[in-house]
């Protein structure tokens, strides 16, 4: 997705976010760093993920720290408060896959510092997002897509979100398809990494997980590491969850179709798809 001037605001938002989650003082400092970044990376047609990587990576080296280990173990923590109750929405289901699709896009609400502040803030909108359904639809062509499919990549995106992203894979192996997650390869934001995985238990449901090798936001396939490729070269399809993804991997090619499940939680993403803001969306790119 292309860079607009509305992202500029969005993104130093984020970055005063992050800052204050420290509780260090070092909030003029990151976002003076994040501005000299944003000066120097700005131009119209560049892909906005790959700006953002370079605001965040500014950022980042000056906070020193990551500002949001303990926002991921408080996401993932409530987040599996529901799983039972959405494992129960699944299976009562008509249609199985479909519902797991509608569980795994509401946990793209856990983007904090865009649509919430706090992972409590999710009970707040959970059955109301879950209530909401897909407004933009394309499962019933995903499900055609897994289903001459033997291996497919899914990139994760948020902490907390992922607990849910099981549902649907799980669907996804019922159908005989391999399942290759694919995780950040460094900490950014509150995306999840090799180590969030492992901690709740992701590992144990995928048939492999590697990372994207690189601090992005979102993924760079042409930096991708010898794991990576090589699942890239098997792949089939990939499955993208989140804003981040789409920003970066809409603008790429895979060489395979790619399914973008996502909620349009600003403008320019939301125009970028054709659809409003704050829905649920399922996109095909192929």
């Amino acid at each position: 997705m292309k860079l607009t001037p509305d992202c500029v605001p969005c993104l130093m938002k984020r970055v005063l976010f992050q800052a204050r989650l420290l509780e260090n003082g070092c909030e003029s400092e990151a976002v003076g760093a994040a501005l000299r970044a944003y000066a120097k990376e700005y131009a119209v047609g560049r892909n906005s993920a790959e700006v953002a990587t370079e605001v965040h990576r500014s950022a980042y080296e000056v906070m020193g720290a990551d500002p949001y280990i303990k926002i991921k173990l408080d996401a993932d923590r409530i987040a599996e408060e529901y799983l039972d109750q959405v494992m129960g929405y699944v299976d009562s289901a008509e249609d199985r896959f479909s519902a797991a699709v509608g569980v795994a896009v509401i946990g793209n609400i856990m983007d904090f510092g865009v649509s919430l502040s706090s992972p409590e803030e999710f009970r707040a909108v959970f059955k109301k997002l879950l209530d909401q359904g897909i407004g933009s639809d394309d499962t019933a062509r995903m499900k055609e897509l897994l289903t001459d499919s033997k291996s497919v990549l899914y990139f994760f995106d948020n902490c907390g979100e992922s607990q849910f992203d099981k549902l649907l894979i799980r669907e996804i192996q019922r159908m005989g398809v391999r399942v290759v997650g694919v995780v950040r390869g460094e900490r950014i934001l509150n995306d999840v990494t090799m180590e969030d995985a492992e901690r709740i238990g992701l590992d144990k449901i995928l048939d492999r997980t590697v990372s994207t090798g690189t601090f992005a936001v979102g993924a760079v396939l042409s930096k991708a590491k010898d794991d990576l490729k090589e699942e890239l070269d098997r792949a089939d399809m990939m499955i993208c969850k989140g804003m981040a993804n789409y920003e970066s991997l809409s603008d790429q090619d895979a060489g395979m179709p790619k399914v973008f499940i996502l909620r349009t939680k600003c403008g320019p993403v939301a125009r970028s798809l054709g659809v409003p803001e704050n829905i649920n969306v399922v996109r095909v790119a192929e």
